[in-house]
């Protein structure tokens, strides 16, 4: 009976389904009948207008309504107008800070600059104003279009050459920025190069220290020798080095000997003052001089003549005026102008740096004297000098000049009257560092006399600044004789550019410059033509290590 009920339910679920779909298709039917009669219906009441007719009654434009396309191409080319005037304006701005305002591109992008800003302003162009006719737009649009073709062609020539001028003037302000700084970085090098030179290392203080206590440990080892008559033997080849510096002077006086053909026939005048006497002493006594070499040391308190009363630079290092120059604020003067620094250096205050012109007082007996400094090596027998024909002039040296360089202007203050007329400002300048005196001819010139005249007139240094050099050339005006350079190569204290061959022909090298070999700052290509000469078995050099 159950299965009898269920057939009977599931018989009438299907008979309603059926009944509604049927309904459905026929409301379906009905409605497409009644669309397609009312189609027909409206064909025939209503027949196709023609489209001209309808263009001219409706009489439309451009900015009627919003969602008008031809509004949007308005909008396009006004913005086109609107970029290429900034693009023009900022190429002629470039040409303007490129300094190329009588360019023909600067003329024509002004121009094009104006003819887009002339095209922004006509009537019905602007956003928002009044319509604009479908003929005018065509013509305005053509207008825009040329201009801006014209431009990008001209955008095209020139934007190579624009943004390579850019690239050379960008170029030019870095390199302007990286001198200025390459200026102050050579100021600052430039300071610490001098006070490196004029400070003293603690090798050279060692040195001086165990010498001079080796002089009191043993006072009865380092009597004074009895005078010798060489050193006042005109018929030998005398040498004078005046110098505090104990180890440069045994270099000096090394390489002369170790390279002469006849050492017994070579003596060696070396001044130093009170303070390393003792320690110049001692080291001669430790090493002496080998083959027969003489050598005689003195104090420059030794020689009486040489006081204030007498030499005038002694008379002006005592004076007030010259100590506030060199001593006050010197820390703060350092710090801003190397150039006043280098003129501070102590040596400037040291008599022995004008002994140079006394050479004919201290040493009366003597007919020609070769002149030293401290800070060379020889490296031949130097005899030849002595031979050598001075022409009846006082000073043998070796020119320096080449081209505008190292001539008497660079020297003397060519603004003093007195300089301009008795001075030649192109005339060659010399070295010191070796120098063969005739010191017959010396006192026959009365050189001395003449120092002594331009020294006294130079107390407010008007003439000259400090140093040796520039009394020196007034001194021996006319009265030099130039010497082939292959006698005396300079520089290796300050040039990197000193070729070997040049140095291997030279009879003394020359270590001027800030650069000297016994400190760590001296240039290493040179070093070792220095140090094969100090005297590395000397225990004291070893115990105050030189590092050599």
């Amino acid at each position: 009976m159950a299965v009898a009920l269920r057939g009977g339910v599931g018989s009438g679920l299907r008979s309603f389904f059926t009944y509604r779909i049927f309904i459905s298709a026929l409301f379906s039917l009905l409605f497409l009948a009644t669309f397609s009669v009312f189609l027909n219906s409206s064909r025939h009441h209503h027949p196709p207008q023609d489209h001209t007719l309808m263009t001219s009654s409706v009489g439309r434009t451009f900015l009627d309504l919003q969602s008008d396309p031809l509004k949007t191409r308005l909008d396009l080319i006004h913005k086109q107008a609107t970029d290429h005037l900034t693009l023009v304006n900022a190429y002629a701005a470039y040409a303007r800070k490129l300094k190329l305002d009588a360019s023909k591109q600067l003329n024509l992008f002004s121009d094009l600059a104006i003819s887009f800003s002339d095209l922004q302003s006509k009537p019905g162009l602007k956003p928002g104003e009044n319509a604009l006719e479908e003929d005018a737009f065509k013509v305005i649009e053509k207008e825009v279009k040329d201009k801006v073709k014209t431009a990008r062609t001209m955008i095209v020539e020139s934007k190579e050459s624009y943004d390579t001028q850019l690239k050379i003037q960008k170029l030019k302000d870095t390199i302007f920025a990286v001198q200025e700084q390459l200026a102050k970085a050579k100021k600052s090098g430039a300071v610490a190069s001098l006070i490196s030179a004029k400070s003293v290392p603690k090798s050279l203080n060692c040195l001086a220290m165990r010498l001079v206590g080796e002089r009191i440990s043993n006072p009865e080892k380092y009597r004074d020798d009895p005078f010798d008559s060489a050193v006042e033997d005109p018929s030998l080849y005398h040498y004078a080095v005046f110098s505090d510096n104990v180890i440069a002077v045994s270099v000096v006086v090394r390489s002369v000997v170790v390279n002469a053909e006849e050492p017994w026939k070579h003596v060696f005048h070396v001044v130093t003052d009170r303070m390393h006497l003792a320690a110049m002493k001692v080291w001669f006594k430790m090493r002496p001089l080998d083959r027969g070499a003489v050598i005689e040391i003195k104090s420059v308190e030794e020689f009486e003549f040489l006081n204030s009363s007498y030499a005038p630079v002694l008379k002006q290092l005592e004076s007030a005026k010259l100590q506030k120059f060199y001593f006050e604020n010197q820390a703060e003067n350092a710090s801003k102008d190397a150039h006043n620094i280098k003129f501070k250096n102590p040596k400037y205050l040291s008599m022995l740096n004008h002994l140079r012109f006394y050479l004919p007082e201290m040493y009366p007996k003597l007919n020609k004297i070769l002149f030293l400094d401290d800070d060379v090596v020889v490296q031949k027998d130097v005899t030849g000098l002595w031979k050598i024909n001075l022409d009846g002039k006082v000073n043998g040296a070796v020119e320096t000049c080449f081209g505008s360089f190292h001539r008497y202007g660079q020297y003397l203050n060519f603004t003093h009257p007195l300089i301009k007329e008795r001075f030649n400002p192109n005339a060659c300048a010399w070295a010191f560092g070796m120098n063969i005196f005739d010191l017959n001819a010396w006192r026959r010139e009365k050189c001395t006399d003449q120092y002594h005249y331009w020294q006294n007139l130079n107390e407010d240094r008007s003439l000259w600044e400090l140093g040796t050099l520039p009394p020196g050339l007034m001194t021996f005006y006319s009265k030099t004789k130039s010497l082939d350079k292959s006698w005396h190569v300079l520089g290796l204290g300050y040039n990197p550019g000193v070729s070997m061959d040049e140095i291997k022909k030279a009879a003394v090298i020359h270590y001027n410059g800030n650069m000297k070999p016994w400190l760590d700052i001296a240039m290493n290509q040179y070093k070792s033509l220095w140090t094969k000469y100090v005297d590395n078995e000397m225990e004291f050099v070893q115990m105050c290590n030189f590092g050599l």
